[in-house]
């Protein structure tokens, strides 16, 4: 076994390197998102609050697309009770109608290219 030691080298060399990027971003403090949206005038209510639409409003538009159309549901029932009609144009534009400024300028962030427009009619500006 005279090779113990080039392999535990080779070993430890290979760690090093396969680990480095989680190194490297634990000691570089992370990175945080400062991105400036336009949020809608007025500060009306949200159907959820701001940190489950920002992670979960993708999953949450999906969800009531597929029961909108294979089921006809067409009513969501907020947590605080409140209900509210499920449509991105209708109740999600009606408050967030600069599309350029809100949806857009996050999803160029991260780099999405959502499919919403595909089916629904894009808006141009403001409504």
């Amino acid at each position: 076994m005279r090779d113990r030691g080039r392999i535990l080298l080779g070993l430890a060399a290979f760690l090093a390197l396969a680990l480095f990027p989680i190194w490297y971003n634990l000691g570089s403090g992370g990175s945080v998102i400062d991105l400036e949206v336009q949020l809608p005038e007025g500060g009306g209510d949200c159907i959820a609050d701001t940190e489950f639409m920002r992670h979960e409003h993708m999953q949450l538009l999906m969800d009531w697309r597929d029961e909108v159309v294979r089921d006809n549901d067409r009513v969501y029932t907020a947590e605080d009770g409140k209900q509210y009609y499920k449509s991105l144009s209708t109740t999600c534009m009606s408050c967030h109608d600069n599309k350029q400024e809100f949806c857009d300028k996050c999803h160029d962030f991260v780099g999405v290219t959502p499919y919403c427009w595909d089916c629904h009619v894009e808006p141009k500006g403001g409504l």
